[in-house]
This record gives structure tokens, sequence and C-alpha cells, in this order.
């Protein structure tokens, strides 16, 4: 049993929370209430919230001002989400960023190696590789730093290219809203407010209110893969989420664990203050709650179960362990000299850019690593104009063909009877 339970804990991956700013619509119209939602854990759920103390800036940008969100500004939805209701001003293009301050997380040498696989920080993984470190446990340092630009109205305005001044963040060097589907975007990542260069960048995007379609072209959200992953350094802890056939949520609050499983497989793993959580959304629900060694299992599949950690519980560890799960779904993009990339914009959606730069730590008796996080997110929809849609609706009336063939003919008709006379 004991070697069972070593087996849940090693494939208790632990991966971070992403921190997304996500606004319930980014398209609005002047003097409207907008939400600004962060979500802290994947861009389609949030994990845990973000406390204010955490919370450097957070700001909205827009007619060329800067203006502070106010921490009673704040509220929580659900445990889970940390949000702000406010009035947008007139016409133009607008910019919201939110900046945390850095917390330090101790992981052991495996744990650490399976974040950088799955959170997709693959040129510290491989740098261990090279050094032979990779039996090394680490230190870590992380601090994020998100935005959002949103639409009000027709009017684009320049707020787009605002920098914040972060210590990493995305800059866009076209206004989102002049681009659309089935076009792409280029954005600059600065690192300190030079260009980062070699940089991983990762884009995928999710379906959004102004979904349309568009024959051949790709749509929806790209998670819906094969699988759906996340991680999340949230409140100093990692989260896990894949979306792929079963459903996976471990919690773990001081040392315990919880796990369940909801078929399908979506995992999603949060930490806070070190906790872990780990969720699989699979055919069967699991729940799993190990707090102070107490043990609790059960299944919603067609029965409810419970189960005492013994053979079973080996199975099902060793099965989870031959699975690979990765958080770089979506495209992978490398930066160039100028530190930028052209993202894709195959369909109509909200899109959202995500990358982790991190390095070793010298001469620190503290930490190992330091990493900077940063996300964007804005939405794309199709160009609306003359020639750009085409709707023919013959339904309970008469075909083009038709009336075109009988007008001839009845032009025909009139030539000869008036020639005739």
């Amino acid at each position: 049993m004991r070697k069972a339970l070593y087996l849940v804990f090693a494939v208790l991956l632990l991966c971070s929370h992403d921190l997304y700013i996500r606004m319930d619509a980014y398209f609005l119209e002047a003097n409207q209430e907008a939400v600004l939602n962060l979500y802290n854990g994947t861009f389609e759920k949030s994990e845990n919230l973000i406390t204010r103390d955490r919370m450097l800036d957070a700001s909205l940008v827009g007619g060329g001002k800067r203006q502070a969100i106010a921490e009673e500004q704040w509220s929580d939805q659900d445990s889970t989400i940390s949000q702000v209701r406010f009035q947008v001003g007139e016409e133009g293009t607008y910019v919201a960023g939110v900046s945390t301050k850095a917390r330090n997380i101790e992981l052991a040498a495996q744990d650490f190696n399976d974040y950088l696989k799955h959170d997709g920080v693959l040129d510290m993984l491989a740098k261990r590789q090279q050094e032979g470190t990779l039996e090394s446990d680490a230190v870590e340092s992380y601090e994020k730093h998100v935005k959002a630009i949103y639409q009000v109205g027709e009017v684009k305005t320049d707020d787009w290219n605002t920098v914040l001044g972060y210590p990493i963040e995305f800059v866009p060097l076209e206004n989102p809203y002049d681009q659309y589907s089935g076009g792409s975007l280029k954005v600059q990542l600065l690192l300190d407010g030079k260009p980062l260069p070699n940089q991983l960048v990762y884009a995928d995007y999710v379906g959004g209110e102004h979904d349309h379609d568009h024959g051949d072209a790709d749509h929806g959200h790209s998670h819906d893969k094969a699988e759906e992953h996340a991680h999340d350094h949230g409140d100093g802890g990692h989260s896990h989420s894949h979306d792929k056939a079963e459903e996976h949520s471990h919690d773990h609050g001081d040392g315990g664990h919880s796990h369940s499983h909801d078929k399908a497989e979506e995992h999603s793993h949060d930490q806070g203050d070190g906790d872990h959580s780990h969720s699989h959304d699979k055919t069967e629900e699991h729940s799993h709650d190990h707090g102070d060694g107490d043990h609790s299992h059960s299944h919603d599949k067609a029965e409810e179960h419970s189960h005492d950690h013994k053979e079973e519980l080996h199975s099902h560890a060793e099965k989870e362990a031959e699975e690979t799960h990765t958080h770089t779904s979506g495209q992978e993009l490398l930066t160039n000299a100028q530190g930028e990339v052209e993202i894709k914009l195959p369909a109509d959606g909200v899109y959202y850019l995500r990358t982790i730069y991190m390095r070793e730590v010298e001469g620190s008796n503290e930490l190992t690593h330091r990493s900077k996080w940063a996300t964007l997110s804005f939405e794309v929809t199709h160009q609306h104009g003359e020639g750009t849609h085409t709707h023919e609706h013959e339904e309970g009336g008469i075909p083009t063909w038709v009336f075109a063939l009988g007008s001839l003919l009845v032009v025909g008709i009139l030539f000869l009877v008036f020639r005739k006379k």
C-alpha cells in the first residue's frame, strides 16, 4: 500500500497555473459595463484566486491615459476568479494589465523536470540535461505579468501598443482589431523593456462570442484536440489541466492530496502555498482526499464506490504514470532577434499567448531559478463589409437562374412581337 501511495504522489505533476486576463466581452459599446476576470489556471478554467496583496499593478489604459484599478474594485467569484466590473469610456482600443509579486516554490528534482516539460520551458530542461543536473532539486522564484486588449465601438486608437513597463510583457506591433481571422498578427516580447530573442512562445484560441463558420477554415478551440492542458503556479503552487478523455483534479492542502477523475481526461493542478491539485476528466470520476495521511477514493461512474488505496490504487497510479501530458498545445513559436513572433489567426475566437522566461540564479543560498511569466489575450473576428459575405436565400422564392432565363425569354418574345407590328 505504501508503494502504491508513493506512485500516486509521483504522478501528481507539480505544474504551475498560468495567469490570464479574460474579458466577459472583448467587443464593447461606449460607456458599457465591462467585466475583467483573472483566470489563474487555464484560459478556460480558473483554479484559485489572486489575493490583492500579490498585485503590484492593475491598470486600464485608454484615450492615452493610464488608470489604476483600486483594491476595493476587486471582488471574488466562486472562490476561483478575481474580477473587476467597470464602465468603459469612449470608443477606442483599450489595454488592461495586472502584474504580481514574485513568490518562491521548492520542488524536488523530478517534479521540477516534469514542470519544465509540461509548461514548455524546454530550454531550461535541455540545459539541465546537458549539464547533468536533472537530479538536482530546485527553489524557483516566479512572477506573472498579464495583459488583455479589447475594443470599444468602431474607432481604433493607438493605446494597443502601450508598454506597461512590466518585467516581461507582450506588445503587439499591429492593432489586433485591425486584423481578421485568416490573417496574422505580429507581436513583440519585451524583457525589462528590451526585445527578448530566442524565447519560446505558445499561442492558442477558443471560440469567441463572434464565432462564425468559414467553410474550410479552422475554428474553435485548439485545446479540444486530443487533450487540453493547463498548469499553474497559484499562490505558490502548480496546477495542471488536461481535456483529453479524462478529467482529473487534485488538491493538496497542508501536504494533503485530492484526486478526482471524470472521464475523457482533463487534468488541473493547483497549488496554493504548497498545495498541488491535479484533475482528470475521464468517464468515471474519482475523488481522492489525502490530508494528514487520510485517504478516500470515490468513483462517480454508474455507481459510487469507496476504496482503500491498495492494489487498485497501485494499478491506477501505474496507468497514469504511462501517460504523457504537455501544456504546449497550439502554435509553438520562437522569437527572432528583435523579439518578434507572428501569430496565425486561423479562425474567429479569443486568442491567448503565453511564455515563461527562466534563468538559473548564481551565488544564492536560497534560490536556484527565477522565472517571469507573461500572457496576452484579445479577440479576432472576420471582416464585415461589401463582398465579405454572400447570402442566397432561395427558399420560397424564384431561383436566380430561373428569373434570368425567364427575363431573357420575355424580352425575346416582346422583341419579335413589336418587330412584326
